[in-house]
């Protein structure tokens, strides 16, 4: 993976692009193991050059990647730590964030508004519905700002929740719950955006950071839709994960 001996600017400049490809290889490579939990603190520079057949200084590029991102520091005397996490989110199945999430700790809600509106054309024309109830939440994983949530339901769907543990419980289940009947299939579409202020301070984080943006609409079995929800993600604390068959 060393780059080859070259001379003249052209050739330096050549290197240089192909030591960042290597450093954003490792970095990905060494990003996948983190989250995995294979590390908790990294081999050190020469151990990290022997297994990847790369030179230190694309090794260090690939550390400083990593470092960026929040997921490592470098602590004297003790080596290169992690220190952030992202947690893994499935889309095999239809489910809520606290049934996705429950072995890494425990979700909350601080539930921000909690109303019935008129819905939005959009809103109305994909839940079928004039009057909708419209549920904003910021959910946390063990008191850490995760994602804001923005969720519109039909008025006889989601009228009946406004009394009942929002604070603690899934969307999801509670309709399930309350309604008696299961949820069957959604719709998912997934982009990145940049957190505008709004999302920025709920989230605790710099205006302008890189957000997930999950827009999922579900349905009862039947086929009815019912729960339509835009949810922006810290980037810096969950991964998307499927598993898919070809068939």
């Amino acid at each position: 993976m060393t780059p080859d001996t070259a001379s003249g600017p052209g050739d330096l400049a050549g290197r240089r692009r192909l030591r960042a490809d290597q450093a954003r290889l490792v970095a990905d490579v060494i990003r996948q193991q983190i989250l995995r939990g294979t590390y908790s603190a990294l081999p050190d520079e020469r151990s990290l050059g022997e297994e990847f057949n790369a030179s230190r200084n694309t090794i260090r590029d690939a550390l400083d990647l990593l470092r960026a991102d929040g997921l490592i520091e470098r602590q004297p005397g003790v080596g290169t730590v992690v220190v952030g996490r992202k947690y893994a989110h499935g889309l095999d199945r239809l489910m809520g964030l606290a049934e996705t999430l429950h072995e890494h700790g425990t979700i909350t809600n601080e539930v921000r508004t909690a109303t019935v509106i008129d819905a939005p054309a959009t809103v109305a024309q994909r839940l079928e519905c004039v009057r909708a109830v419209y549920i904003e939440r910021l959910r946390m994983l063990n008191d850490l700002p995760l994602s804001l949530d923005l969720t519109y339901l039909p008025v006889d769907i989601g009228e009946p929740l406004l009394a009942e543990d929002l604070r603690n419980r899934d969307i999801f289940g509670l309709i399930e719950q309350v309604h008696g009947q299961p949820l069957g299939v959604a719709e998912i579409g997934m982009e990145a955006v940049n957190a505008d202020p709004h999302s920025a301070m709920i989230l605790q984080v710099p205006r302008g950071s890189a957000l997930l943006l999950v827009e999922r609409l579900s349905h009862f079995g039947c086929g009815r839709p019912i729960d339509l929800e835009f949810i922006r993600f810290r980037g810096d604390r969950l991964t998307i994960r499927a598993h898919v068959s070809r068939g």
